[in-house]
């Protein structure tokens, strides 16, 4: 799942729930900026209660003073380090803690925050991509060439960003206990250099490394296949722990999420067609290392 790019906090594409009979339920206030202005605000307070001036709190946690306004206005998203030693300087108790997690949240599109909580929760996860590298597998290089490329450009802050949002989600790979992950990958996705060559090899030996893991698959769809399940696009199947099967579906300027039992299944037996006229895993992994080679 490759969360699409646009401003922090700021809803510029739909999203939303899709319900069982096919009505789209008005997608929800955009929670991110919201929550930045809560934390903002509580940074605040307990800077004045310490008694410190904004340059004197920035000297203490190694930010600027106009990086400390940023994040006591609202204006940007402060990483966890940050959080980490604002709540220990502060003494403010574990408050700021509290709100990591959605403070981290707002790093994402507006219409991407649900796909992203329940990405983190899920127990399993089943990707088709047709364009890209997925955001799970992405290296810091490759997912940096992405965003970089995306028009209307972004902001230098904006990408650097996106770039930690993505890379943060790769924590499911060590999870415990370890969800079950599999992705379909179009071949063209991999002989496409974003970035350039060496961009390229780096991406190929992460795949290669993921690909490796007990509890991830790999595939690739060859170029040549004559029979192919899954046309109409990317998506991604999500079972969480309470044993809900939801389905993601991204497309330009909308992203959904079904919960509809028709609609998820009908989903998933694309992706188990898929899985089926793919390359195995490890005929797949054999063609990344030859591709590897040629990069």
């Amino acid at each position: 799942m490759s969360e699409p790019t646009g401003r922090t906090g700021q809803a510029d594409e739909a999203s939303g729930y899709v319900d069982g009979d096919g009505d789209e339920r008005p997608p929800e206030p955009d929670a991110g900026s919201g929550i930045l202005r809560v934390f903002g605000r509580q940074l605040k307070r307990f800077r004045v209660r310490a008694g410190l001036e904004r340059s004197e709190f920035g000297a203490l946690t190694g930010y600027s003073s106009s990086t400390i306004a940023a994040y006591e206005q609202g204006r940007r998203v402060p990483p966890p380090r940050f959080i980490d030693q604002a709540d220990e300087v502060l003494d403010a108790g574990g408050v700021l803690l509290e709100m990591k997690e959605e403070v981290a949240r707002a790093q994402y599109p507006a219409f991407f925050r649900d796909a992203a909580r329940l990405e983190g929760e899920a127990v399993e996860l089943h990707v088709y991509d047709t364009h890209l590298i997925n955001g799970l597998l992405q290296t810091e290089e490759y997912a940096r060439a992405v965003f970089t490329m995306r028009r209307p450009l972004l902001s230098d802050e904006t990408i650097e960003e996106r770039v930690a949002a993505r890379l943060a989600r790769q924590k499911i790979f060590s999870r415990l206990p370890m969800p079950t992950l599999s992705f379909v990958i179009e071949q063209s996705v991999l002989t496409r250099p974003l970035g350039g060559n060496y961009v390229m090899r780096g991406q190929l030996e992460q795949l290669l490394l993921s690909g490796q893991r007990r509890n991830v698959a790999i595939q690739v769809m060859p170029n040549a296949r004559e029979e192919h399940a899954g046309l109409a696009g990317p998506f991604t199947l999500i079972e969480t722990q309470d044993a809900r099967r939801i389905a993601y579906v991204e497309a330009y300027k909308h992203s959904r999420l079904y919960t509809d039992r028709g609609t998820v299944r009908q989903l998933e037996e694309q992706y188990g067609l898929l899985r089926a006229q793919a390359l195995t895993p490890r005929e797949s992994l054999t063609l990344i290392e030859e591709l590897l080679g040629e990069a």
